[in-house]
């Protein structure tokens, strides 16, 4: 096993960009990626309100192809992945044959027999070993192009219009026509690029994925473009908050190994009616723990929030045992007010049940309530 101590450190393409622009850095899975530029709460509010711009290049690509591309991707992954169309994308999960989440994975569908995996940065090598792993069986390849891939996001309602003015880009589908998780391949300024109706703001947006030494331009000429759009750059730290509004997932905080998808809510990301068998699927079937605890959501009042790790009790006495634990937790920069996700007992996770989080000391109330925390108006 590699010493993480001793493992040098990863830089983004763009590393040199953000040291000029004065951002800070956090180590995330071995890379030095910004943290934020100027505040996190400006950051944060910039996508609500208009628009900003992400580096995620420490993210993992994964190129699958070749005939049994897609009954391979069926069988590795617990989605239906055969049936998606030339340009759609696909939440997914690799599961373990324990039915426990190795990671959570966007899957697109670039050609006839081409796929892209793109998995968490903190589990590249897991991601890409179980996808080599599972592949022996299939006339079909699994090649990690990561060190040669950057990926940048633009997100907010203002988004299109700034990519809408991006000279030099021409797009198999334009922009406006572009559905939500769908993508569409193209050029920018002669090089290819990918760009991508996701995201993990729950926001509108796009992923931008192209060549490394293709990236400083591309970012540089959005900046130009995008301040007119109230664009700005983003760090890690507002991402965070924005995806806990959002309610979406992070690994190693609300998924894990030792967690199934239908304790976090994502028992719709596993196919069972797929024709053929698929990794972890008798795990899956036979399901958890009958008491095993379930992911749900939090509101408090006041100002104090939950962090991730903070015990969550069933009452105020000091005599309560825990019934669960947040995973994650801030002060929502747009509700107000504190919010987490944590795993409770079964009996618990009813909408409305009211619990109390031990935050440094004192039990705060809390009510469990749906996910997502914060919805934005749909968009064409």
């Amino acid at each position: 096993m590699t010493d993480r101590l001793s493992a040098p450190e990863r830089f983004s393409p763009l590393h040199q960009v953000h040291v000029n622009a004065g951002a800070s850095f956090t180590d995330f899975a071995g890379w030095q990626m910004p943290v934020r530029y100027t505040s996190e709460l400006a950051e944060h509010r910039a996508v609500r309100e208009t628009a900003a711009l992400f580096d995620l290049s420490h993210m993992a690509e994964i190129a699958v192809s070749g005939p049994d591309s897609a009954g391979f991707l069926d069988y590795a992954l617990a989605g239906k992945i055969s049936t998606i169309a030339i340009g759609q994308a696909k939440y997914s999960l690799i599961l373990s044959p324990h039915g426990g989440i190795i990671d959570d994975v966007i899957v697109y569908r670039t050609g006839e027999q081409h796929y892209t995996v793109v998995a968490n940065a903190g589990n590249r090598k897991q991601a890409a070993q179980a996808l080599a792993e599972r592949v022996v069986k299939f006339e079909a390849t699994v090649v990690d192009e990561s060190d040669s891939i950057a990926l940048v996001a633009v997100q907010g309602r203002n988004s299109r219009d700034i990519l809408k003015a991006l000279t030099g880009l021409e797009l198999a589908t334009s922009l406006d026509e572009l559905k939500y998780y769908w993508s569409a391949a193209g050029t920018y300024r002669g090089n290819e690029i990918l760009i991508a109706r996701t995201g993990y703001t729950g926001e509108d947006g796009y992923e931008l994925y192209l060549h490394n030494e293709h990236v400083t331009e591309l970012w540089e000429t959005l900046m130009n473009i995008g301040r007119a759009h109230g664009l700005v750059p983003a760090g890690l730290a507002s991402r965070d908050t924005l995806r806990l509004e959002a309610g979406m997932p992070l690994y190693g905080h609300e998924l894990s190994r030792d967690v199934f998808p239908v304790q976090a809510g994502l028992g719709r990301a596993v196919a069972l009616n797929k024709e053929n068998d698929f990794i972890g699927r008798e795990a899956v079937v036979s399901g958890p723990p009958s008491d095993a605890r379930l992911l749900v959501g939090l509101i408090s009042e006041g100002k104090r929030a939950g962090r991730a790790g903070y015990a969550v009790f069933a009452g105020d006495d000091d005599v309560s045992v825990p019934v669960g634990a947040v995973t994650s937790g801030a002060l929502s920069p747009t509700l107000g007010q504190p919010i987490a996700m944590a795993y409770v007992d079964p009996a618990l996770a009813i909408i409305g049940t009211e619990v109390f989080i031990d935050v440094r000391g004192r039990r705060i109330p809390a009510t469990v309530t749906a996910l997502p925390f914060y919805k934005r108006k749909a968009s064409a």
